[in-house]
């Protein structure tokens, strides 16, 4: 079935200057404007859920009209504006074409998505914990999510119950991934990448950690902070030419 134009003004211009549809390059250019951090991926990733039907031509390449354009910036701007999951625009999207508007909810405040979340490198006390409720508080999410998040092994409680000093950040960009639709199981590989770069760092420090000198004990420590934060370095400048590489 064709999705019809939905509520909020779309991207300036139409799919082309006769009005024909577009390919996926083109209709990124054309919501640039306004969502400059979109990607071919995510177009993509909206597609697979079901958000946006473009045609197929006989080689199997997207074409996009006016009206998928449209819908493709009202999914983005109910992300962006309202924090909206997917489940929930999928509804919206749904009662727009029955002709009725659901009422959405006050914008969300901008907020630093790694608030609370300590540079690396910086000194925390081994001791630091952070117990259930206080952590679902800053966080600002309810028990159902974070017990999802525990499932898949994005974070992990201890004996006591209690969370590591790094799990209110770890909680709030889960949740903003979420508000793109990136759910927990799509983020099992982003968690297994980051323990496969702990054991690599850990490979390096554990001579120096089991020295009998205190001050190469330490050095240690400095290591795998220092190494931390260049996997990290790495990390980002491998996805960013990864997306350059979509793009293209």
């Amino acid at each position: 079935m064709r999705h019809t134009p939905t509520g909020g003004a779309g991207p300036s211009g139409t799919t082309s200057s006769d009005g024909k549809p577009v390919s996926i390059g083109a209709v990124l250019g054309l919501l640039r404007e306004e969502f400059p951090e979109v990607t071919i991926s995510k177009i993509r990733f909206l597609e697979a859920e079901g958000l946006v039907e473009p045609t197929r031509t006989p080689s199997g390449y997207r074409k996009f009209t006016t009206a998928d354009v449209q819908r493709l910036a009202s999914v983005l701007r109910m992300q962006r504006d309202h924090y909206l999951p997917l489940k929930v625009i999928r509804e919206h999207l749904e009662a727009q074409e029955r002709g009725e508007e659901l009422p959405l909810p006050a914008p969300a405040p901008s907020r630093d998505l790694v608030e609370g979340v300590p540079e690396l490198g910086e000194e925390r006390p081994a001791s630091a914990r952070i117990g259930r409720a206080e952590l679902l508080a800053a966080a600002e999410v309810d028990e159902a999510e974070l017990a999802e998040w525990e499932s898949y092994g994005l974070l992990a409680a201890d004996a006591g119950g209690s969370f590591g000093g790094e799990a209110v950040g770890i909680a709030r960009l889960v949740a903003d991934l979420g508000r793109f639709g990136l759910e927990p199981r799509h983020l099992r590989a982003v968690k297994a990448a980051a323990e496969r770069e702990a054991g690599l760092v850990e490979q390096v420090v554990a001579p120096l950690r089991r020295h009998r000198n205190p001050q190469t004990r330490a050095h240690a420590e400095a290591t795998a902070r220092e190494l931390a934060t260049l996997s990290v370095r790495l990390h980002a400048a491998l996805v960013e030419s990864a997306l350059r590489a979509h793009l293209q």
